[in-house]
């Protein structure tokens, strides 16, 4: 277990920001409610060891981190860190069980409870932040409170507006704001659809919609990584209706969050692949005052079936006019999570519709895939990094072909690529501990899209075995 940095200065020992990293917290009555045992297991395990990636959202942090994750971070991949970003003064602590549920493990580790009151030394302050605000880290910070600590908790609604979370997190929550603010805000649309509960009228309601349309989305109310999300396009499904009901019963029978949460089955938009991929994405920031900060406008990179895995970030990656579209949109949302009294950050995923239309898809309540990635852009380039550089990540890369690799031979091996200071271009490993699934995370800079992909095809050649 990591101690914390030594430090004389009194109003450096005051400023000790804790974070949580707390993903499967964010979704678990969604995780608890899968069927198969191992991939629920498998869901909680990946989870954690995505810790280390997010690390990198405290790149430029000025304060002293005490970062929380239930996956040990290595010496190797810790000083590689602090290379790229010497200033940051950060410490990982780890828990000793690793449940799913990192805020009940917390309470019940003395040696971390202990960290926690010694952090928050004679002053005894501590600023608390998480990848996202579940009840055990209201739980939490109630019971560090009774320990007579003064808590605060600069991105996270007070308790009495917590709803605000898992409502407008959900696809259900999202899409009754969308309903409500129609004649408010013309251009926050969503593809048409209907919530329902029960796998027996979802499967009828899609099947009808899939038959006349040849395809058709089904989500369940709060997935995670593409778990909970279907997309059926043409030639998926039969087009006889009871043949086509028949099979949707049978997929949405296989996991109990079907029948236990609201399903949303939505028109399936053909998507225009030129802005943005297909999937733009804005994020802001909702400070403790409730004032309202911009962050970026990027592309979401998703698999096929609608998985995340990466972001997209360059002045050029969208039409001027989608941009600013996007960003008037996101900015009603963010009005409306802040007078519900939402505090922290949070993104609004968008379908871009071949038809010309911008479609709002979700929103995620919390930090996000891309916050990380922004804040090691705006470290290492400053606020404009949008104008300064392009970037992409990749949370999942894999690398079958590579047995048994280790952080330090992977640095080895993609060393001429890495990310140089001078040049302002490369790539940025973001994780050690995926390589134990056979896959790593990291990010490229690079001058333009153009050099990006060629670095990219650099990178390929180096994993070669």
């Amino acid at each position: 277990m990591s101690q914390l940095p030594e430090d004389t200065s009194s109003e450096k020992k005051h400023n000790v920001l804790v974070y949580i990293f707390n993903m499967s917290e964010d979704v678990w009555p969604f995780i608890s409610a899968m069927s198969d045992p191992n991939a629920k297991s498998a869901e909680i395990v990946e989870n954690g060891y995505l810790g280390d990636v997010r690390m990198f959202q405290f790149s430029g942090e000025d304060n002293d981190v005490l970062y929380i994750t239930p996956q040990g971070v290595s010496k190797e991949f810790l000083d590689y860190f602090r290379s790229l970003f010497p200033n940051t003064r950060l410490s990982v602590l780890t828990t000793a069980q690793h449940s799913g549920v990192i805020c009940e493990d917390i309470l019940h580790d003395p040696s971390i409870m202990n960290s926690l009151v010694e952090a928050a030394n004679s002053s005894k302050k501590l600023t608390m932040t998480s990848y996202s605000v579940s009840q055990p880290f209201l739980y939490l910070v109630k019971a560090l409170r009774e320990k007579g600590l003064t808590i605060v908790t600069p991105e996270a609604p007070d308790e009495e507006d917590a709803w605000t979370v898992n409502f407008y997190g959900s696809k259900s929550g999202i899409r009754q704001l969308a309903q409500q603010s129609g004649n408010e805000e013309p251009d926050f649309k969503m593809a048409d659809g209907v919530i329902c509960f029960g796998i027996e009228d979802a499967s009828k309601i899609a099947a009808i919609r899939y038959v006349k349309e040849q395809g058709v989305v089904i989500k369940t109310n709060k997935g995670h990584s593409g778990m909970g999300v279907e997309i059926f396009r043409e030639g998926d499904l039969p087009n006889e209706y009871h043949a086509c009901q028949a099979k949707i019963y049978a997929l949405l029978n296989k996991d109990a969050y079907w029948q236990q949460f609201p399903i949303i089955i939505e028109k399936l938009i053909q998507i225009s692949s030129t802005i943005a991929g297909g999937n733009p994405n804005v994020e802001f920031k909702i400070n403790r005052n409730g004032h309202i900060d911009f962050l970026y406008h990027c592309g979401v990179l998703v698999t096929k079936e609608g998985a995340f895995h990466g972001i997209e970030i360059g002045h050029d990656i969208m039409p001027e006019r989608v941009a600013a579209r996007i960003k008037d949109t996101g900015f009603y949302i963010a009005e409306r999570f802040a007078a519900s009294g939402y505090r922290g950050y949070f993104d609004v995923d968008y379908v871009a519709g071949k038809n010309g239309e911008i479609y709002v898809a979700e929103s995620n309540v919390r930090s996000t895939g891309g916050t990380f990635v922004y804040t090691t852009a705006v470290a290492l380039f400053g606020d404009n990094f949008m104008f300064d550089t392009y970037l992409f990540s990749n949370n999942g890369y894999m690398i079958p072909q590579l047995k048994r690799q280790t952080f330090l031979s992977l640095k080895e091996r993609l060393h001429p690529i890495l990310f140089d200071k001078d040049t302002k271009e490369g790539l940025i490993l973001t994780s050690e501990n995926l390589l134990r699934m056979q896959k790593f995370s990291f990010i490229i800079f690079a001058k333009n899209k153009k050099r990006s992909l060629e670095i990219e095809a650099r990178m390929e050649e180096l994993l070669q075995p």
